[in-house]
């Protein structure tokens, strides 16, 4: 017989998350931010694919909001590289490739 918890463990989603210092922008406003952790201590029924998280959002000291994931598109430069604060494009370069292989395409939007 099949154990259940295993075959549970094949249906969640993979996620990956957006790791700190990642600069985003909200689909809805265009507003933008830098991403400064995770809580749990959510507000309104959305949550990340771990349901039980939201993110924090720097969008200016000392101003912070929460998100979710899907409210975010994650900003790149002109090659295509995640923007984020104080990292090396060669780490900036495995974590876009990380985002990659879980968000579609319209996720990644170029900074201005």
């Amino acid at each position: 017989m099949a154990n259940p918890k295993a075959e549970g463990l094949q249906t969640v989603k993979r996620w990956v998350r957006i790791p700190d210092g990642t600069k985003v922008r909200f689909r809805e406003n265009g507003r933008e931010g830098i991403i400064d952790g995770l809580t749990e201590l959510v507000v309104g029924p959305g949550r990340n694919p771990d349901s039980r998280t939201q993110y924090r959002i720097n969008v200016g000291d000392p101003d912070r909001t929460l998100a979710i994931e899907d409210d975010l598109l994650v900003l790149t430069d002109e090659d295509g590289v995640v923007l984020m604060v104080k990292q090396k494009g060669e780490y900036r370069r495995v974590v876009t490739q990380q985002l990659q292989a879980v968000f579609t395409p319209d996720r990644f939007v170029k900074a201005a």
